[in-house]
Order: C-alpha cells, then structure tokens, then sequence
C-alpha cells in the first residue's frame, strides 16, 4: 500500500502519523518547523486522507503500511516516529514490531491500551450528511453543528470534505470501513518484547487520554519513557500547544 505524503527538510528523516479523522494535513505547521533540522514525513494513514481505501484496519497492518513505505524511502537506518492519538498507537506498534527500525519513539496523548470509544456522537452525524446535497463548506458545517456543538471539532472534520466535479462532496476517509473496526483503533497495542529505545510520550493537561496509572504499562512496553505533561492543552496538543510541544520534540531528537 503506497501511502500518501509529503516531506520538507533536509537531514535525519522524522516521520510523523495523525490520529482518526486525521489528515497529514493536521501536522503540517509542526512538520515545516521540524523540517530546519531534519527530513520531515508527513503520511496520510490507510483509509484517511488520500492513502488508499483497505478493508483492513488494524494497528498490525497500518505499522506494516509504515515498513513498506520506509522501505520505498530507503530508510534502511530507520527513522524517529512521531505519532499522535491513533497515529501514536500505530507508531507503538511499529517500535514493538520493529525496533531497529525506529531511532527515538515520540507518542501524543495516547497510551498503549483499549479504550472505551467516545467517537459515537462523531460517526454519527458524518453519517448522517447526505453529502450529495450539500452547497458548500458552510452548509456542511450547519450540519455537522447539529450534532457537534464544538467548532474547532466541526473544523478539524470538514477537512476529510473534498467537492466532487459533478456536484456535492464526498470523504477523503474511508468512513464505513473506520466505523466497521472501531474496535480494532480502540483496541491495545502489544509484542513479544518491549521497545529498548527512546521514547517520548507527551500527555495534555486536560485531557483524559493519558492517565496516571497508564504510566506502568507504557513502562512494561517502553522501559526508556520519559512521560511529560503540557499544562493547558487537551487532546490535541500539537494543535492548542504547538510551540511547547515543539520544544519538547526538539530537545528528545536533539
């Protein structure tokens, strides 16, 4: 599967995977600063984005999605990988599943066990737009507003929006399948052996993602954590913190 993507920079490569609903996009501003001192990756995971559509989708098949795109970079020597939220446990995947591949393991605001869900109120109303019909961006919005209240969330949404030529839009997201494995991106990451290398999680303040007690099973998995906290922010810390994230990612690679 060739996954879509776009790279600035020069220097050690850094890749880096969004979370579910996400695009490469979502991670451009961070990419470019990054990109002063390193080759940046910014991928579109399976069934998001512009990668291509699969009926699979699971953390299994998205790190091996990972191996064959480093494989076609010739990224033998391995890369740092970033990932936030679905993208962090991905990445987490991948170090267990490849350890000589990744040279530092930087995770956003996600830990590697199941979750509960939370993303039911969100499939339901991107299923409930009859995207043929809509006029334009602000029409989509008035939609999406009446099932989420949250502009920022309806914003972040609206990027999987791409017009059709003969009218109307459709996703960019592969949404039938993400709902369909729901469980599979809820679902804990795990490998015969711990990940030895360094490793960076970074949790939001006032997110609920990351809690106190997942600091021992990320330390069974990733011995070598270092577990900081960005006061303020929420889930999307690369979003709402960009600059303390920043800092953060630039010392942990230095």
């Amino acid at each position: 599967m060739e996954l879509n993507y776009k790279t600035f920079g020069q220097g050690d490569p850094v890749i880096i995977l969004h979370g579910l609903f996400g695009t490469l996009d979502n991670w451009q501003t961070i990419a470019r600063k990054l990109a002063e001192h390193y080759s940046v990756y910014i991928l579109d995971q399976r069934n998001h984005g512009r990668s291509p559509h699969s009926e699979t989708h699971d953390y299994p098949s998205m790190a091996e999605d990972l191996r064959q795109f480093m494989e076609s970079h010739w990224m033998y020597d391995g890369a740092h990988v970033i990932g936030h939220s679905m993208g962090g446990k991905t990445a987490m995947q991948f170090a267990l599943d490849h350890p000589d591949l990744v040279k530092k393991l930087v995770v956003v605001d996600i830990a590697p066990k199941a979750y509960n869900g939370g993303h039911h109120e969100i499939f339901d109303a991107l299923f409930s737009m009859d995207l043929d019909k809509i006029a334009d961006r602000s029409e989509a919005d008035s939609l999406l507003a009446e099932k989420i209240k949250e502009p920022d969330v309806r914003l972040f949404l609206m990027k999987n929006l791409s017009r059709k030529k003969e009218g109307g839009y459709e996703f960019k997201m592969n949404l039938p399948a993400l709902y369909k494995h729901y469980d599979n991106i809820l679902a804990a990451v795990s490998g015969e052996h711990p990940f030895e290398g360094p490793s960076l999680f970074i949790r939001g303040g006032r997110s609920r993602h990351m809690e106190d007690g997942d600091e021992v099973l990320i330390k069974k998995l990733f011995p070598q954590a270092i577990i900081e906290t960005v006061a303020g922010a929420g889930h999307w810390v690369h979003a709402e913190k960009p600059e303390e994230l920043l800092k953060l990612v630039g010392k942990f690679l230095e």
